[in-house]
C-alpha cells in the first residue's frame, strides 16, 4: 500500500533558445527513474530564492547555463514517488530560462538524456496535463517569451 504525504514544493527551469531559424525551442531532460521527459527541476533551497534554485538545478540536470527570470510563468503538480512505497503531491513552479551554452560535461550526463524540441512537440512528451497546457499555451503565446530577451542582462 502507499501512501501520500503533504504537498511539497519544487522549481524547475524551463530552458529556452531560438535557433538559426529563430524558432523558439525547449530544451528537455529524461528522467532518472523511468526516462520520461522533463524539464530540470528540484527542491527549493535554504538560503535561495526560488528562482535561483532552479539555475543551480539546470547547470547539474542538463548542462544548461544561461539568464533565469526571477518571475514565474506558472506551475504544475506531479506525483513524485518516495522511499517504501511513499509518494508525494509536489507543486513545481517553472521559471523560464535563456540559455547561453550547454556544457559539454555536466553532473548528471550519465544519468539524462537531453534534446532540444519545439514548445508543441516537448507539450506531446510530457505526462503532466498542467505542464503540458503551459507548454501548449507558450507556443501559442511565444511573445511572452521574447520579452524576457529585453530582461536579460548584458553580457
Amino acid at each position: 500500500m502507499s501512501a501520500t504525504l503533504h504537498d511539497a514544493e519544487q522549481i524547475a527551469a524551463l530552458p529556452l533558445r531560438w535557433d538559426r531559424k529563430n524558432r523558439l525551442r525547449v530544451l528537455m531532460v529524461t528522467s532518472r527513474d523511468r526516462g520520461r521527459w522533463i524539464m530540470p527541476k528540484g527542491w527549493t533551497m535554504d538560503g535561495k530564492k526560488p528562482w535561483q534554485a532552479a539555475k543551480i538545478e539546470a547547470p547539474g540536470e542538463a548542462g544548461a547555463v544561461g539568464f533565469v527570470s526571477d518571475q514565474p510563468i506558472g506551475s504544475y503538480h506531479y506525483m513524485k514517488g518516495l522511499a517504501k512505497g511513499q509518494s508525494v503531491l509536489c507543486r513545481v513552479t517553472v521559471y523560464p530560462m535563456i540559455v547561453d551554452k550547454l556544457k559539454r560535461r555536466w553532473k548528471e550526463r550519465e544519468e539524462r538524456k537531453r534534446h532540444w524540441f519545439s514548445l508543441k512537440e516537448a507539450a506531446k512528451l510530457v505526462e503532466e496535463k498542467e505542464l503540458m497546457t503551459m507548454l501548449q499555451d507558450l507556443a501559442q503565446t511565444p511573445d511572452i517569451l521574447t520579452a524576457l530577451e529585453d530582461l536579460r542582462p548584458a553580457a
